[in-house]
């Protein structure tokens, strides 16, 4: 849109792009190469031990199929409620760190899962992962 003034001058009321997205593209490319500088640590040189002092964690698996049967560790027999509770107990006392994964069927419903939850949070467990499948796009 161009603007014309008394004196036969003309005035652009359009504003340049072409500037602005070069002023831009620049300090686009300005911060992905110092970004990855920034986060970077502190060089040391770790002293070197005989033991590990990191323990690994020892994981099972905890199933809820389509009917609500509970297995433990893809084991082919049913894991009943009642006897949950003891068995992770046991299973967590044999190591320190200790962690379920829970899978359950999409169908299962809300309070079945949470009641399985709420059972694996009574016999001292902690680390409670969900397993789940990621989209397919």
């Amino acid at each position: 849109m161009i603007l014309s003034s008394r004196r036969g001058h003309h005035l652009m009321a359009e504003i340049n792009i072409i500037p602005l997205v070069d002023v831009v593209l620049v300090l686009l490319i300005v911060f992905m190469v110092t970004a990855p500088l920034l986060y970077r640590g502190v060089d040391i040189t770790l002293p070197k031990t005989a033991t590990n002092t990191i323990k690994p964690e020892v994981r099972t698996v905890l199933t809820i199929t389509k009917s609500g049967a509970v297995h433990l560790d893809d084991e082919k027999r049913e894991t009943p409620l009642s006897r949950l509770v003891a068995r992770l107990s046991e299973m967590k006392k044999k190591s320190e760190g200790f962690a379920v994964y829970l899978r359950a069927d999409r169908n299962v419903p809300y309070g079945t899962v949470v009641s399985v939850m709420d059972l694996v949070r009574r016999a001292g467990i902690d680390k409670l992962g969900i397993v789940t499948e990621p989209l397919q796009k």
